[in-house]
């Protein structure tokens, strides 16, 4: 008998694995995918050159501990740091914004592009918003509830020579607040605010939004660790993850998925595969979309599975994986403009535009591009003479008034590469090959409802103790004992975190030990 089974190989799931393998316990992934790590994979989309098939450049996890903790650095997996971590172009003749890990060469881009006022505003923002970032991170690690929460949080409110750090009120406001309102409240450039408001939309949400300025205020942590991009790829972390995990006795099944929970009296016994197999476990974590576990629970699913309906929207994304014959070249730009995250917008109005089309069921009337390409640091991606440049555009919806996405996908590509072409002039030229990523075909490869890469949506109403549903948000399952849910459906949300997986396994060792001492 297997003592732990575990739904889904993406990074998540393979970070329960792993911990619950430390542990000592038996443990067995099973996948669905012929390939390792759901939106965490990297494949060769082209002869001689690795594609990655979702994320690209991890943000939380470098801040997890996780990778420290698993030593995934003895598995194979090496990071290049993204520095400097943020490009934003500017007008023709005007000087791009930089943003690197070190402050001081941030700040001076920032005050040739903006002036010094933004500059010196800028450098007082990370001083505040770095302690609020690691709370954040410190919330992200644990679980969602009163105690953890008030212990992450707490050291920002804690009294310091009798009077409190940050007053709670101008806490309050400024976490409940929207990002758009923390951005003009602290600088006067539009193109700088119209930077940081692109950086922080990318969990989804408008900057307009309530709950959206600790998204903004995230940028502080970036000056102590960067993103980083795996050499190899995204899915380079997995693949470490995979070795970890094997090491510690464990297995992973590719390409034969679990379609059915085995129950018994109210808990969980095992799961059984496409192939027939049954499974015996008294652990299962399903570690993919909260849907996909309430269909494989059936007829045994309680009522907090079953009447579970988190708010999915409609769709994310589009992504364009271009390989081209030269990187983007930005007029005035050199190397520093591919370390990491391109952010190719200059106004607010313009992310704002995109978003409304989105509601509306549109497609942006003007795509809003970010790019990366991280081929040019990492030579094992693309053979010399070729470079991967990945073009995201936000606010694409799964159901849209404008046509079929079958039918709209070619179009809506080179609308996207277009956008890039505005800022690197020849980037559309130098493209030789595409694959192109809308909301469906992201449905169909990755298996992401509605196209959305973060399962739930990331507003606030969807976070901490209310993701996926407030009776879910502990990652236990009312009413069906044994069986723990991780993934970007539950708690921090969606990004290359990790943090649900640890904090399941974390779950699944607690009640383990607490079942010996009754026994």
């Amino acid at each position: 008998m297997t003592d732990a089974v575990v739904v889904g190989s993406g990074h998540n799931g393979l970070v329960a694995a792993c911990y619950l393998a430390r542990a000592g316990l038996s443990v067995e992934v099973v996948e669905r995918d012929e390939v390792l790590g759901g939106a965490v994979s990297t494949v060769e989309r082209w002869p001689g050159v690795r594609v990655d098939r979702g994320s690209s450049a991890h943000v939380i996890i470098r801040h997890s501990g996780i990778v420290e903790e698993l030593d995934l650095a003895a598995h194979g997996l090496r990071y290049v740091d993204c520095d400097p971590w943020g490009f934003a172009p500017g007008p023709p003749g005007e000087p791009p914004l930089v943003f690197s890990k070190d402050l001081d060469a941030t700040c001076a881009s920032i005050e040739q592009a903006c002036g010094a006022a933004d500059a010196a505003a800028y450098r007082r923002f990370v001083e505040v918003w770095a302690p609020r970032g690691r709370a954040v991170a410190r919330s992200f690690a644990a679980r969602p509830t009163a105690g953890p929460l008030l212990r992450a949080f707490w050291p920002l409110g804690a009294p310091r020579n009798g009077r409190p750090r940050t007053p709670g009120g101008e806490l309050a406001v400024d976490f409940l607040g929207s990002g758009d309102a923390l951005l003009d409240r602290w600088f006067e450039s539009e193109r700088l605010k119209a930077a940081l408001a692109w950086f922080g939309a990318q969990s989804g949400p408008a900057m307009s939004e309530p709950g959206t300025a600790a998204m903004v205020g995230w940028v502080a942590l970036l000056h102590d660790v960067p993103p980083g991009h795996p050499v190899g790829g995204s899915g380079a972390l997995t693949a470490a993850l995979r070795r970890r995990l094997e090491a510690d006795g464990g297995r992973v099944t590719l390409g034969d998925p679990a379609v059915a929970l085995l129950t018994d009296g109210g808990r969980v016994t095992g799961v059984q595969t496409a192939s027939g197999r049954r499974i015996a476990a008294g652990t299962v974590v399903a570690a993919c979309h909260v849907l996909a576990t309430r269909e494989l629970a059936g007829d045994a699913a309680p009522p907090a599975l079953a009447d579970a309906r988190p708010p999915l929207g409609n769709g994310f994304g589009l992504v364009v994986r271009a390989l081209t014959d030269a990187p983007p070249s930005y007029p005035g730009a050199g190397p520093e403009a591919l370390g990491g995250l391109q952010l190719l917008c200059t106004d607010r109005a313009e992310l704002a535009a995109a978003h409304g089309d989105w509601q509306a069921g549109r497609l942006p009337r003007v795509p809003v591009p970010l790019a990366m390409c991280f081929s040019a640091s990492d030579d094992t991606l693309a053979p010399e003479g070729r470079h991967v440049v990945t073009v995201w555009g936000q606010w694409y919806p799964y159901e849209t008034k404008d046509g079929d996405w079958d039918a709209l996908a070619d179009a809506e590509a080179d609308r996207l590469l277009a956008a890039v072409d505005r800022f690197a002039p020849g980037f559309a030229a130098s493209v030789v090959d595409r694959y192109v990523q809308t909301p469906l075909a992201l449905e169909r490869e990755l298996v992401l409802p509605r196209g959305n890469v973060m399962h739930v949506e990331m507003g606030l109403a969807s976070m901490f103790a209310f993701r996926p549903t407030p009776a879910l948000a502990g990652q236990r399952v009312p009413g069906l004992r044994g069986l723990y849910l991780a993934g970007a459906s539950t708690h921090p949300g969606g990004g290359v975190s990790g943090n649900s997986g640890r904090t399941a396994a974390r779950l699944v060792l607690a009640d383990r030990r607490r079942r010996w001492r009754r026994a």
